[in-house]
Formats: structure tokens, sequence, C-alpha cells
């Protein structure tokens, strides 16, 4: 693995690939993995060259890295939106109140009960918020699942089934409205053409400034750690 000498000293992972025409480099803003893809037949030589070139861009890109935040109790967490801190509770289940998040339990499974729970309450928004818009636009999904990705928010598949980021449910409301609308209004226009933009526009006319918000603070959501 190459490194990138300074203060501190960048360590770059090589990755060829047959669909890379050129050198591109990729700097993950959630764990500062500075990545270079290269075409098969590139050198070594030749890469370290480029990786020289780019220096400051990938160290100011280094600084907007998202630091890791381990949720437990004391933590804070946006929940719909809202910043809530997590404290002990008492019974079985989790509880809002006020801006607290209320967590029964052992302290080390916190976070584990935290990331269960989000998932739950995302289930039944996103789907509320799937069922409402598929029926404005006269369309069935078939299937409804989630994942923790990093690269999408979320999908539509040539069989109508439906996947979203569990984590939207972190985010203001209006953005995981955004986010379904997006993704069934692909039932009706499996592209990103205007129809499509169009069909988005009908269901949700102001989206542009929720999807503004997904590209500028959507990374954020990915910082939290929610099991050891």
């Amino acid at each position: 693995m190459p490194i990138l000498p300074g203060t501190p000293p960048v360590e770059v992972t090589l990755r060829r690939t047959a669909r890379a025409r050129r050198m591109s480099l990729r700097v993950s803003r959630l764990d500062g993995r500075v990545t270079l893809s290269m075409p098969p037949r590139a050198r070594e030589d030749e890469a370290m060259a480029f990786i020289r070139a780019q220096e400051d861009w990938i160290r100011k890109a280094l600084v907007n890295v998202v630091p890791s935040d381990s949720v437990g109790f004391g933590a804070e967490i946006p929940v719909e939106g809202r910043v809530l801190r997590l404290v002990p509770g008492k019974g079985r289940s989790l509880m809002i109140a006020g801006d607290e998040l209320h967590v029964p339990g052992d302290a080390a499974r916190a976070g584990v009960r935290v990331a269960a729970y989000l998932k739950h309450r995302a289930r039944d928004r996103l789907a509320q918020a799937s069922d409402m818009y598929a029926q404005r636009i006269g369309r069935r999904y078939r299937t409804l699942t989630l994942r923790d990705t990093r690269s999408r928010w979320g999908s539509c598949t040539a069989d109508a089934g439906l996947m979203y980021s569990w984590r939207l449910i972190m985010a203001p409301p209006l953005v995981l409205d955004y986010v379904a609308a997006h993704e069934v209004a692909h039932l009706a226009e499996m592209n990103h053409s205007s129809r499509f933009w169009a069909v988005v526009a009908d269901l949700m006319p102001d989206y542009a400034r929720h999807r503004h918000w997904l590209k500028t603070e959507g990374h954020a959501l990915h910082s939290y750690r929610f099991s050891a």
C-alpha cells in the first residue's frame, strides 16, 4: 500500500479495475480511506506520481471526514430530525420523552438496542410514505427492504423492489419523504429523465431542498456507530 509522505502520512489503497480508463482518487467522508482507481496496466510509479500531484486535494478532502461517534448513554443522536440524548430507561421498551430517548437494559448494549429501535421506526415510516406515493401514481411495489448502505439512500429494482437506508429515520421527516417519493417515481419511470423528475415534482413540488439537504448534510448520518 503506497504511503504519501507528510504530516500526517497518508495510506493510499490502489484498486485496479478494467472499467477505469484513467486514474481517479476517492476519499471516503466516513473513515478517511483514500483509494486510487487505476487501469489494469498502469504502473505503480505512475500512480505515485499522480498521488503526489493531487496531495493538496487529498489533504483538503481529509479535513471534511466525519468523525465516528459511538452511540451510548449520554450521546446525542438525531431521530426524525430531532436531537435526542440517550439516557437509561425503565421497563422493556425504548421511549422518547421530551429531548431524551430512554433506553432500558445493559449500558453495553444501548447502541444495539437503539439501532433496532431506529430500524423498526424506519420501516414503519418508509412503508407509510411508499404506500402513499405509490397509491398517488397508481403503481404497486413488490417488496420493501432496509439496509445500511453508504453509496445510496434508496433504490428501485426492475421488478418493483424498493430498498432504503434505515438511517433515513434520523433525517428530517420531509427528507425521508423525498427519498420515498424518488424511489416510488421509478415505478413509473425507471430512469432519471425529465419525465422521471416530473413525477417526483408532482409527488413533492419542493423536493429540491430536501435533495440538497441529503447532499450537504446526509453524510453525517453515517458517522454514528451503534455497536463496537
